[in-house]
């Protein structure tokens, strides 16, 4: 995109009062953001704006278009327009459909098979895990995980999909900034990583509340479903998967303990619906087929993260099993992995039935017939 071309999206992005419903509305009526920004106050008004809406776009704050300019001119930024062929396509059959996305990354992986893994900030330890686990089996057969870069859930999922693969975060601040700060580090890793940050708003907006329930439809409208590991009944997860079902993405729920509070949202989506999730078999059965032809792993492969993982996996853990029972910190011994890394490979060998704990913590592997 042109600096011209990118001042006028900017301009209809920052005017007060003219949001993405009248940005689409404009772009009805006129050939590009330019012919709009450019065009008489009648052929405004009869484009539908009012008054006060076209006085916003006469008088454009400068100083902050020119702060986003400079941040577009940074290397692996983006502003990506509706009506460019980058943008992506199920994003743009939504209802309330964004006008335009910042990114910060790599704007491929927005074309690319999608699953979001939401839920709770204040998870418990088997969620986090259970999300982590989840994400990086996900990852490593071909989909890019999506979530919200908040604390909990949210930051177990892409850190799991790193781990294999690619993540992308549906930011509800400008991507001059990170929300929450200690994930900043987390946030240059899905960057580094090959994967992206993405907003609707531009530089400058700061953590509103109002933002993070907005932002969710982005999240599911960007993917085939959405999966609930751990919510409470009033959790924001909720408002992603109720937006998921308005848009008709597949939406999924693990269940936990009856007293967990933090398992009453997915008991309750699960009521009301929801596929119930087990192992990662469960979300593959479903949504593979959504794959085709345009598989993430193709450039995963380019860096071998997908192959390293599945080595450590198979060949280090599975070896280093046998019939007698083992506890965490003997197999962190023999395959010479820390424990947090090796609970990890651990939960996702238990996912996929190839590895089962005992009544006393410890695990060991299943032979197959």
């Amino acid at each position: 995109m042109d600096t011209a071309s990118a001042r006028a999206w900017l301009l209809l992005c920052r005017a007060p009062g003219i949001g993405s419903a009248s940005v689409r509305r404009l772009l009805e009526e006129f050939p590009d953001a330019e012919a709009a920004v450019a065009a008489s106050a009648s052929a405004l008004r009869a484009a539908g704006l009012s008054a006060a809406q076209i006085d916003a776009l006469r008088k454009p704050d400068e100083a902050a278009i020119a702060s986003d300019l400079k941040w577009l001119a940074q290397r692996r930024c983006h502003l990506i327009a509706c009506t460019d062929p980058a943008f992506p396509s199920r994003l743009n059959e939504i209802p309330q459909a964004p006008a335009m996305l910042f990114v910060q990354g790599d704007p491929e992986v927005l074309a690319m098979p999608q699953i979001a893994i939401v839920g709770a900030r204040n998870a418990s330890p088997q969620g986090l895990e259970n999300a982590q686990a989840f994400a990086a089996e996900l990852a490593r057969g071909g989909f890019i995980v999506t979530s919200g870069l908040a604390l909990g859930i949210d930051g177990a999922a892409h850190r799991g999909a790193l781990s294999a693969g690619y993540t992308i975060a549906v930011c509800g601040t400008g991507l001059d900034r990170v929300y929450p700060a200690r994930h900043r580090n987390l946030a240059h890793q899905i960057v580094d990583g090959g994967g992206a940050l993405v907003s609707e708003y531009p530089c400058g907006v700061a953590a509103l509340a109002e933002n993070f329930p907005r932002r969710n439809r982005i999240i599911s409208g960007l993917t085939l479903g959405v999966l609930v590991v751990e919510a409470a009944r009033e959790s924001g997860s909720l408002i992603t998967a109720r937006y998921a079902l308005e848009q008709g993405r597949e939406v999924f729920a693990i269940p936990g303990s009856i007293h967990n509070p933090m398992a009453r949202g997915c008991h309750a989506l699960i009521r009301q619906g929801a596929k119930l999730v087990e192992t990662v078999q469960d979300l593959f059965e479903e949504l593979a087929p959504a794959l085709g032809t345009q598989r993430a792993n193709d450039k995963r492969q380019v860096n071998g993260a997908g192959s390293k993982a599945a080595e450590v996996t198979d060949v280090g853990v599975l070896g280093a099993l046998n019939d007698a029972p083992q506890t965490v910190d003997q197999l962190a011994d023999r395959v010479g992995q820390p424990v947090g890394e090796l609970q990890v490979v651990l939960t996702t060998l238990e996912l996929q039935g190839q590895v089962a704990m005992t009544a006393d913590g410890r695990y060991q592997r299943l032979r197959r017939n």
